[in-house]
């Protein structure tokens, strides 16, 4: 197949060459008027139709139009052609083309060919050179141009490094892009007049761009990518420029531009002003891919929102990139969809990736039980690292070192914790296979709110939980996300759990009563606004398909109307001396030398577990520094620096037998 394409090729690039040295004998003899006239007709195979006239066709070119342009080629490719145009009547003695010789030698003249708005000019199909006066200024052929005609189809050197090929794979048979594949190609196909411009809106930056290539396909277009930050710092007489030459370059290569806002900070007005004035001016086929939705009242714009695939739709990725494995993985693929939210592209270079760290080499390869469970962790931990990047510029991600055995809360709060984790961990089961996820989305979230004073254990108590699921943990502080700009806090709120979707992250809001403060009589718009952020927030963590856990030290000053909406409430007490014993037995690790610590009396200390550990750490460090193992009156020396801190006295009864 390769082979008869290249010959097919081989062939019209020879036929087109002997069309253009044929027809430039039309024109030489023009140029000498004593030369006799031939019948000059080219012959020309059945093959497709040469450059020239596709050119011409493509700009539509009048026939004087079309000789001129031969007069420059006839420049470039004959030695002799400036000495054929010197001795041409009408050249004044000029070697070379100019608007004089055309009108005085070609057929059916017309002086409207060098108006600025005729398609020579208007396409720069020749470039006009300086001289004394207009009509004797030397004309040169578009290298681009001249490249053409020659049958070299190549893109022009100023949209280098502007504009590129988009070479993405078609989607998979995914049902829902597969809709909105079609949903863009009828929408051109039954566009009558200039075709509309599509925007692709939402996160789904690599399904965004299959799914245009695949309509490009379907309509038989080339597409082209331009990233938006090679034009937001342009002029508009450059951004003008530009399109002229891209617009031709549509029009020779019958293209598509897909102009990728997907990276671009939209806050930014200078870029959004530089974007906004490309989208007014172009007039060839675009296709943008941009997070928000765009608005242009110059241009119709027709928003397409692009979603992840659906979970039985990313079930059957993953059965098919994993091939053979899938059935020998034992339901994991079922808890991997349930967990971790992802497009076709993730899932293949994922199952890839492990694939290629176990060395497997083939989709039908035997694996037994050992490399299945390793395969199952790989992919697991792979899926986990998706999210990372882009959340790690949103959020603080927080090291797992506690487990259960760090824990020291009563048994009520810890069937809490372990609730939690039986539902985020079960949720495939109950939500698709028991049906109660058939109703739509809503409610399906798991949230919980987690209140206590500070250092009763909260932020351990989600590290725990986060180590039990093996699922990253990443802190949100809202004081951060939330904006004083209308619309900048629901954006950042959704950046923060569309990223976490992907690597399953949970999510913890620190300090939740800042915002789920007690609602106050809307008294003008900013209260308005702010219950609008409010439930957004509710809004996205009852939807978002992984945990999302409230942190609070006054649970009494949040709305009732707002508690109603979470899953899971666990309310972390301050520790009793019981409890407090408990902690400073286990405070230490096994590698610290201590040496006749006693619980019971450190105990004595009306602190919290936060304060606890601040003051254990400390004491190691003065133990340290004089060479000693941590004894009492390290701890002392500590007790008395956390309690000049919370500005509390140290107490007689609380250190009493301590020294």
């Amino acid at each position: 197949m390769i082979d008869t394409l290249l010959t097919q090729n081989y062939e019209w690039q020879a036929a087109n060459y002997d069309y253009l040295m044929n027809v430039l004998d039309i024109v030489r003899h023009a140029l000498i008027p004593e030369d006799p006239q031939e019948n000059l007709t080219p012959h020309y195979p059945n093959l497709p139709p040469p450059a020239l006239n596709n050119l011409s066709q493509i700009f539509g070119l009048s026939e004087f139009e079309r000789y001129v342009l031969l007069l420059c080629v006839g420049m470039e490719l004959d030695a002799n052609w400036g000495l054929l145009c010197a001795n041409a009547p009408g050249s004044l003695g000029k070697p070379y083309p100019t608007f004089m010789l055309a009108t005085a030698t070609l057929p059916q003249p017309n002086w409207n060919a060098f108006t600025p708005n005729a398609p020579l000019r208007k396409w720069q199909l020749i470039q006009v050179g300086e001289g004394t006066t207009r009509n004797l200024s030397p004309l040169r052929i578009d290298e681009r141009i001249f490249h053409y005609l020659l049958g070299l189809n190549h893109l022009d050197e100023r949209l280098q490094g502007i504009v590129q090929p988009l070479e993405m794979p078609s989607i998979e048979n995914i049902p829902s892009h597969q809709q909105l594949v079609e949903q863009l190609a009828t929408t051109w196909i039954e566009t009558q007049t200039a075709l509309p411009i599509i925007q692709l809106c939402g996160d789904e930056i690599a399904s965004k761009k299959a799914i245009a290539t695949t309509a490009c396909k379907l309509l038989n277009l080339n597409l082209q990518l331009m990233s938006a930050g090679a034009i937001t710092h342009l002029r508009q007489n450059e951004i003008n420029e530009l399109l002229r030459l891209w617009e031709r370059e549509s029009m020779l290569n019958n293209s598509v531009l897909l102009l990728d806002c997907d990276e671009v900070d939209q806050t930014d007005p200078v870029k959004e002003n530089a974007i906004a004035r490309l989208i007014a001016s172009i007039s060839s086929p675009l296709i943008i891919t941009s997070r928000e939705r765009k608005r242009s009242p110059q241009r119709p714009l027709i928003a397409i929102d692009v979603h992840k695939p659906s979970t039985p739709e990313q079930r059957i990725i993953w059965q098919n990139a994993l091939g053979e494995a899938a059935a020998s993985l034992n339901g994991h693929v079922d808890t991997l969809v349930s967990h971790f939210s992802l497009n076709a592209s993730n899932i293949h270079t994922i199952c890839a990736e492990a694939k290629g760290k176990l060395k497997v080499k083939s989709q039908h390869s035997h694996f037994d039980f050992a490399q299945c469970t390793a395969l199952s962790t790989l992919l697991w931990d792979t899926c986990r690292s998706q999210a990372r990047s882009r959340l790690d510029e949103l959020a603080q991600p927080l090291e797992l070192g506690a487990n259960w055995d760090d824990l020291v809360l009563p048994e009520a709060q810890r069937q809490v914790l372990r609730d939690i984790a039986a539902h985020v961990r079960q949720r495939a089961k109950v939500y698709e296979q028991w049906g109660f996820g058939n109703k739509g989305g809503r409610g399906l979230g798991i949230s919980a709110l987690f209140a206590g004073a500070s250092g009763t254990g909260k932020t351990m108590a989600a590290e725990v939980i986060a180590n039990e699921l093996r699922l990253d943990l990443y802190r949100i502080d809202l004081s951060q996300v939330v904006s004083k700009y209308i619309g900048e806090t629901e954006k950042n709120l959704r950046r923060v759990f569309d990223a976490a979707e992907a690597g399953g992250a949970i999510l913890l809001f620190d300090e939740a009563d800042a915002l789920f403060g007690k609602r106050s009589e809307v008294k003008d718009s900013h209260d308005r606004h702010a219950n609008i952020e409010v439930g957004y927030l509710l809004q996205r963590m009852e939807s978002y398909r992984g945990l999302a856990i409230l942190t609070t030290n006054l649970k009494a000053s949040l709305d009732q109307a707002f508690l109603r909406r979470i899953r899971f409430i666990a309310q972390f007490p301050f520790p009793d001396i019981t409890q407090r014993t408990e902690i400073w037995q286990r405070v230490f690790p096994r590698q610290t030398p201590t040496q006749d610590l006693d619980a019971s009396k450190l105990a004595k200390l009306n602190v919290s577990g936060g304060n606890i550990r601040n003051i254990a750490l400390n004491a190691a460090f003065l133990a340290a520094d004089s060479g000693e193992a941590v004894q009492m009156k390290h701890l002392l020396q500590a007790a008395r620096s956390e309690y000049a801190k919370l500005e509390r006295q140290l107490t007689d009864a609380e250190v009493k037998g301590w020294i």
